[in-house]
């Protein structure tokens, strides 16, 4: 502790960020990172830009991301806010919208972030709890709040959530903003892109770390009504005007530019996600129905911790959340074929060496 802190510094919580060890031969499957390279364009675009001019500063407004983003998705520049990955995109959404006086609502589990972001803005919120099945219920976010986050597909469980029921939710809560987090969309699930023309309460959230494999360039991006964008511009230019340098304008740029690297890498990890949770399941896993780049298994015998750490002691990292409900869940990234294997032979192996001496029950 520090006496030159602020009071609010003192009573932050961090969010904790996956480790990001630099071990030889390592199988990390940890922060839900692309196993594949971005599309060799957005590389040698980014090699492009790295000349004398970037002794100027970038386009403050990225209007050419913005347009090729706008584009992709069949809406307006206006439409488009783009930050320094999605998670300042999200800062600046809790600032921006979600600001009121009341309760903003979100899901008991969930990305951990959006707690850190109410204690570091002074911003009230109220949880609500998934159901048995760990699915989220629309119908329980009705009632007067400051306004509703959701993760589609939800982190860390991989369950999303269909077109129809985020429709029911927007219907609910016409006068809040809805912020829908889409940080694992590209695999599997229906993106509510296409209803921000009908729904001005609607704010769409996605970012080019997963499903576009560019995770160390930051760049994420916002979609919603004019009205919302324009909020989030005015935090923005209050706080940074040049949230994304001319290397990573470029490599974004470049990235929308092949929607054919991008779709191929979905459908492989896609296929991946589908040979692992059965690889999981047959060693005795429940395995969330998952629309991500990650499964959440848990075993009905062994103890999530000390799984996680017989997978450490054999150099592969997965994510352990010792929280409430989930405690005895694993989050598995899914790697190449041939990482997924490795998980599951190494899992087999721990299961069995657990059984043989002693299974620590949930």
């Amino acid at each position: 502790m520090s006496r030159f802190w602020s009071p609010r510094v003192h009573q932050l919580t961090p969010y904790v960020a996956g480790e990001q060890p630099r071990l030889p031969g390592l199988v990390k499957l940890n922060t839900n990172e692309s196993p594949y390279g971005p599309t060799p364009r957005a590389l040698a675009a980014m090699a492009a830009a790295a000349t004398e001019d970037l002794r100027l500063y970038p386009d403050p407004e990225a209007k050419a991301l913005r347009q090729a983003i706008a584009a992709h998705h069949g809406l307006r520049p206006e439409q488009v806010f783009v930050g320094n990955g999605s998670d300042e995109v999200l800062a600046l959404v809790f600032l921006a919208l979600l600001s009121h006086g009341a309760p903003v609502l979100f899901p008991d589990v969930s990305y951990s972030f959006y707690p850190a972001y109410c204690r570091l803005y002074g911003i009230a919120s109220r949880t609500v709890p998934v159901n048995e099945a760990f699915e989220i219920d629309v119908a329980d976010y009705g009632g007067p709040c400051g306004g509703v986050i959701l993760p589609n597909p939800n982190a860390p469980t991989g369950i999303a959530l269909p077109l129809p029921q985020i429709e029911r939710l927007l219907a609910l809560q016409p006068d809040r903003a809805v912020v829908i987090d889409e940080a694992y969309v590209d695999f599997g699930a229906q993106s509510a892109a296409g209803l921000v023309a009908r729904h001005p309460n609607l704010l769409v959230v996605q970012t080019l770390s997963k499903s576009r494999g560019l995770a160390g360039l930051r760049v994420g991006y916002a979609l919603g009504a004019a009205e919302l964008i324009g909020g989030l511009m005015r935090v923005k230019d209050s706080f940074n005007s040049y949230p994304l340098d001319r290397l990573a304008l470029a490599g974004a740029l470049a990235s929308f530019e092949d929607d054919a690297h991008f779709r191929s890498t979905c459908a492989r990890i896609a296929r991946s996600r589908a040979q692992l949770s059965a690889g999981l399941q047959a060693l005795g896993f429940e395995v969330l129905p998952s629309s991500a780049n990650f499964v959440f298994a848990r075993h009905p015998h062994c103890d999530a911790e000390q799984l996680a750490q017989a997978l450490r002691e054999q150099a592969i990292l997965v994510r352990h959340f010792p929280l409430p409900r989930i405690e005895q869940f694993l989050r598995i990234s899914v790697g190449t074929d041939d990482q997924c294997a490795q998980v599951v032979a190494a899992l087999g192996y721990s299961i069995s060496s657990m059984t043989r001496s002693r299974c620590v029950g949930p």
